[in-house]
């Protein structure tokens, strides 16, 4: 079936880590808030291996300062099948809540 095919994502969401909700999504069960700008996303139906790609962004907008709201960062890491660990980083390298982040991924499903 379609939703099988290479190159399509298998997982997207879009979420406020300010206040830990998500706004819309497709194969994502959850997150958790580990602390300020750092999250675990946990996909619905797994991957079939950790070597997925994931890309995201953020964006700080409850602080209207341009170095804040313009330049915020996400980070990927801890690739695992059943989840993904995520930060979001200031320009001036402090961790902050990313008030409207994306999240995409593509991969191959369990």
């Amino acid at each position: 079936t379609t939703n099988l095919q290479q190159g399509l994502a298998k997982s997207w969401v879009r979420f406020n880590g300010g206040s830990n909700a998500i706004n819309d999504s497709l194969n994502h069960s959850s997150f958790v808030d580990n602390g300020t700008g750092n999250y675990a996303l946990h996909y619905t139906n797994s991957f079939g291996n950790a070597l997925y790609c994931g890309q995201a962004t953020t964006k700080e907008v409850a602080d209207t300062s341009a170095v804040n709201n313009n330049g915020t960062f996400a980070m990927l890491y801890s690739y695992e099948t059943g989840r993904l660990q995520m930060t979001t980083v200031s320009p001036d390298g402090n961790t902050r809540d990313g008030q409207t982040s994306n999240l995409t991924i593509n991969g191959d499903l369990a």
